[in-house]
């Protein structure tokens, strides 16, 4: 058995379209043009290339766009001041502040003051905290992508194990309230969980996010089931997931990474802005 590749290019594609197609009617119906502004500080080269791809995004489907740089030495209060002045901006319906910041920025303090309807990252406490409650405003983006490549695929998943290897903010924790919220049991494993394939085996639904080479190899996984590869490693010059490529004989499914998620990611980004909009701007 050789799993059926889940294509997030193409998925991304349909994403974009549907949301040029909304931001069209909305601007025919003379309604406000969303717009989407990044915060990058220093010159980081993937958060160059991200920051680059969501202005090709934004202009693909019709929303405006805004870069804000800051140089490397930046500090707290000068990231600080430019999302203030973004939260006071009538104008921007979402704010991206780049992720990882210089290590004398206070990252946390920078995403506490987003003002978190304009949080298209998800990652405001307020926001983090309502998907907790299942009451989500804004979510994260790759775990808004994993879910709609989930859904586009017609995997079912009320009543099924899902298991979520990594525990991150961005991506372990919430995609697994948002598969809790779908009625799958869940499990939260990670690097430190004992017999990690003990508990990957059991998995219908399987989400690797732990940020190390070929953690997941095909022993680990159980016959039939869907694997999504959400990591990202340099591996002797080229980008490998976590998920080594032997899974792919025993899965039903294989999202790879590159090329599965990270494209979903950046199209749930300009969905995100869209929505911003749409709750600031009935």
């Amino acid at each position: 058995m050789t799993a059926e590749i889940l294509d997030g290019r193409a998925l991304a594609a349909r994403v974009l379209d549907e949301v040029a197609d909304q931001v069209a009617r909305r601007l025919e119906e003379g309604r406000s043009r969303p717009h989407l502004a990044a915060v990058l500080v220093g010159d980081d080269p993937a958060s160059e290339t991200y920051v680059r791809g969501k202005r090709r995004d934004s202009e693909r489907v019709g929303i405006g766009s805004s870069d804000h740089r800051l140089p490397a030495s930046a500090t707290t209060e000068e990231v600080l001041e430019v999302v203030v002045g973004l939260n006071a901006d009538d104008a921007v319906s979402g704010i991206l502040v780049q992720l990882p910041l210089p290590s004398q920025v206070d990252a946390a303090r920078v995403i506490e003051s987003i003002d978190p309807r304009k949080d298209v990252d998800g990652l405001h406490p307020y926001n983090q905290g309502r998907l907790l409650l299942g009451e989500p405003v804004l979510a994260p983006c790759t775990p808004l992508g994993i879910m709609r490549m989930l859904d586009e695929a017609g995997v079912e998943l009320t009543g099924r194990r899902a298991v979520v290897a990594g525990r991150s903010n961005l991506v372990g924790k919430p995609v697994a309230l948002l598969l809790l919220g779908r009625n799958a049991t869940v499990t939260l494993a990670h690097s430190r969980t004992t017999d990690l394939g003990a508990v990957t085996r059991e998995a219908d639904v399987l989400i690797v996010a732990v940020g190390k080479a070929a953690t997941i190899v095909a022993a680990m996984v159980k016959p039939g089931a869907t694997v999504i590869d959400v990591g990202v490693n340099r591996v002797e010059g080229r980008l490998v997931g976590d998920v080594a490529e032997d899974v792919r004989e025993v899965a039903g499914r294989v999202s790879p990474s590159p090329g599965g998620v990270g494209p979903m990611t950046r199209a749930m980004l300009v969905s995100n802005t869209l929505l911003a909009e749409q709750l600031r701007k009935p």
